[in-house]
């Protein structure tokens, strides 16, 4: 029997794949066990896959056709320390930036989509794939691992840079 927190999390990945197919017009489909096949202790995997297969096994979410350097990882939790982000240092958030960039591949677009009770939806991406992009308000965060990202409101994001996303995610 699945968790309740297993579920939250696999009906959020199929929420995110729903918006992006409805937004794109293409499939996007929550990827079998969450990406976890090729993370981690499993990057040796890769160089036994072809690309589709890599494709549909990393990240929590399988793109469309033209979204070939799209890696996401989704997350749905009941709170979150929106309070560390002005003190530089929230672990929880390193937690989930490490785990979408331990799958990830050179020029790949990655993006973390969240979603908290009571308080909306979020992404956070990096900065160097700011180019172009109107992030509107936002707030940024430096990862101790992984770099400069903005943490901003998914809404803003997908309704003000739908082509922009496109091109950096091909």
């Amino acid at each position: 029997m699945t968790s309740p927190q297993k579920a939250k999390g696999g009906s959020f990945e199929r929420e995110i794949a729903q918006m992006l197919s409805t937004t794109f017009g293409e499939s996007f489909i929550r990827a079998p066990s969450s990406g976890a096949y090729v993370g981690g202790s499993n990057k040796v995997r890769k160089e036994i896959l072809h690309q589709g297969q890599i494709r549909a096994f990393k990240g929590d979410i399988v793109p469309g056709e033209s979204f070939s350097k799209m890696n996401a990882e989704c997350k749905s939790y009941a709170d979150f320390p929106f309070h560390q982000l002005f003190t530089g240092t929230v672990k929880v958030l390193d937690t989930w930036i490490d785990q979408c960039m331990e799958v990830a591949d050179q020029g790949d677009f990655n993006i973390l989509f969240m979603k908290f009770n009571r308080k909306g939806t979020y992404t956070a991406i990096q900065i160097r794939h700011q180019v172009n992009l109107n992030l509107g308000s936002h707030i940024i965060y430096n990862s101790k691992n992984h770099g400069t990202w903005a943490f901003l409101d998914l809404n803003f994001f997908i309704n003000n840079n739908q082509e922009q996303f496109r091109l950096l995610c091909k």
